[in-house]
């Protein structure tokens, strides 16, 4: 488990991490969401002790980092995939790791086989492909067999056979009660493995809670309908409290009521249905939603590609 109290971190003037508390339970895998600039980096970095805390505390399996006599076999972590000797090979610099705590070579072993690298366990690192760097990382995150799995941006260069690897990964960590605590900026892969969602933005705890809750909580559900009478629909559901809109698609999408009700209307009314379903946001609809006023680095419009100024610039 994770716990943070009260945690801040300054760097001089500025408070990335504001005062913020949360729990990351074992038993689900927790992601960890946030705009580039929110703390998120920090936070992961304070609780492996990379980072000390200006103040508060986080503590992992009841204690301070620090504190643990063996941090490997309490917490693996995966931070930074390019942390490793580009000199050495994949099963040396797994064997360097392991020796710090006495991990015999059948683990190292193990892993590799895990992580899908035993047939280039004897290369170096410095030619792997930035999926097979993701890979080695996550391996040394398993290395000593921990109660806790802390991952920045774990399918950052993976294929897609890759990326259902580490769903399937983490997803089955915490099926046997680990506690599982995973960073992406990929919406539609946080929404097929996360259990529960913590979102953070300018240091500040944004939402904290079971993922269908944080969805529902920033989205609102409408009920889409296809009918050839749309005009006439329009004018049987017209009522206090009911929104009606006509789409792009031809569709309407009508809130303030549920399914069965507008069907109800609709059968009253004598118009005939092609298609009624009720339609919760996405993820990213109720992530957005959530961070729009903690976007700390906003673009601004693109420039024309081949404009005159971008010309001028050459």
């Amino acid at each position: 488990m994770i716990a943070a109290d009260a945690l801040v971190k300054r760097y001089g003037r500025k408070v990335v991490v504001d005062e913020i508390d949360f729990t990351v339970r074992p038993g689900h895998v927790t992601g960890f969401l946030g705009p580039n600039g929110a703390g998120k980096s920090t936070t992961m970095r304070m609780i492996v002790g990379l980072d000390q805390p200006t103040g508060g505390t986080v503590r992992v399996n009841g204690r301070l980092y620090h504190e643990h006599r063996a941090p490997l076999r309490e917490v693996g972590v995966l931070l930074d995939a390019k942390a490793a000797h580009p000199g050495r090979s994949a099963y040396n610099h797994l064997r360097s790791i392991a020796a710090t705590h006495g991990i015999g070579n059948a683990r190292v072993r193990e892993v590799l086989g895990l992580a899908g690298l035993d047939s280039v366990a004897g290369k170096r690192i410095g030619g792997f492909s930035l999926g097979m760097g993701q890979r080695l990382g996550i391996a040394a995150a398993l290395l000593g067999d921990p109660a806790t799995i802390i991952l920045d941006e774990p399918v950052n260069g993976l294929d897609p056979e890759g990326v259902r690897w580490v769903r399937t990964l983490m997803k089955s960590l915490a099926e046997e009660g680990r506690t599982v605590l995973l960073s992406s900026h990929l919406m539609s892969e946080m929404a097929q493995t996360a259990d529960h969602l913590i979102v953070i933005g300018r240091g500040k705890i944004l939402a904290d809670g079971p993922i269908g809750d944080v969805i529902g909580k920033g989205t609102k559900t409408v009920v889409k309908v296809r009918t050839r009478e749309s005009q006439e629909l329009m004018s049987a559901l017209a009522a206090p409290g009911v929104g009606v809109a006509l789409v792009a698609d031809g569709s309407l999408e009508v809130s303030g009521m549920s399914a069965e009700e507008v069907a109800l209307v609709a059968s009253a009314a004598g118009i005939v249905l092609h298609e009624v379903a009720a339609v919760s946001g996405s993820l990213e609809d109720a992530y957005l939603a959530l961070t729009a006023g903690d976007v700390e680095y906003r673009s601004s419009s693109a420039p024309r590609v081949g404009s005159s100024k971008m010309g001028e610039n050459r």
